[in-house]
C-alpha cells in the first residue's frame, strides 16, 4: 500500500522505513530536507512540500502526520484538507487532544476527507518491535488503511495468547470506534 508521511523524525522516519521493509510505498516530507533526503535514500520518494506529496500519491490518498500535538499539527492537517481531494484520508499518529482530533474530523468531513486518530507509541524502538496504536475513525477508512497498521503493530511475541480474545488485539490494535473514542488498537 502507499502512504504518505509528514514528519520524519525518529518516530515518523522510523515507521516509514518499517513500511518500506514489508514493501510499502512511502512518499515523506518534512520542513528539513536533510530527513527527506535520507529516507529517499532508504527507497521512499521524497516531496518538497504538501502539494508535492499529493500530487505524488494514488487516490484515495492516505496522510500520515507524525508532528508534535499543537501548532504544528493543527496547521499541517488544516493545509492538507486544502491540497487532498474527497476520498483522501489523513491519519494523526501523534497523540493529540481527543476535542482536536473530532473537531479536525468535522472540518474535513465537510471537505469529503476522513479522518483517523492514531494514537501511536512505540518510541524509537518501533522500527524493530512495532507500536501500539489507539484508533478512531470510519471504519471505511480504517480498513483502507489496515494493511498499514497490520505492519506498524507488534507481532504475538513469547506471551501467551488470551483465549477467546479478537485476534487483531493480540497485534497491537483493533478499531474501536469513532473519532476521540480513546479506545485501544
Amino acid at each position: 500500500m502507499q502512504l504518505g508521511i509528514i514528519g520524519l523524525g525518529r518516530m515518523g522516519g522510523n515507521i516509514a522505513r518499517r513500511l518500506m521493509q514489508d514493501g510499502h510505498a512511502c512518499v515523506v516530507y518534512d520542513r528539513d530536507a536533510k530527513a527527506v533526503d535520507a529516507l529517499a535514500k532508504d527507497g521512499a520518494t521524497g516531496a518538497k512540500d504538501l502539494k508535492d506529496l499529493a500530487a505524488r500519491l494514488e487516490a484515495p490518498r492516505a496522510v500520515w502526520v507524525m508532528l508534535p500535538a499543537g501548532g504544528p499539527t493543527e496547521e499541517t492537517v488544516a493545509a492538507l484538507g486544502e491540497v487532498l481531494e474527497a476520498g483522501d484520508t489523513v491519519i494523526d499518529g501523534g497523540n493529540t487532544f481527543y476535542k482536536d482530533d473530532i473537531r479536525r474530523a468535522k472540518a474535513l468531513k465537510g471537505k469529503g476527507l476522513t479522518y483517523l486518530d492514531v494514537g501511536t507509541s512505540g518510541g524509537v524502538w518501533g522500527l524493530e518491535r512495532g507500536y501500539c496504536m489507539m484508533v478512531g475513525g470510519e471504519v471505511e477508512a480504517f480498513e483502507r488503511v489496515e494493511p498499514i497498521l497490520r505492519t506498524l503493530a507488534p507481532g504475538l511475541g513469547t506471551i501467551p495468547r488470551t483465549k477467546g480474545a479478537d485476534t487483531r488485539a493480540e497485534h497491537g490494535y483493533i478499531h474501536a470506534g469513532p473519532v476521540g473514542a480513546g479506545h485501544f488498537v
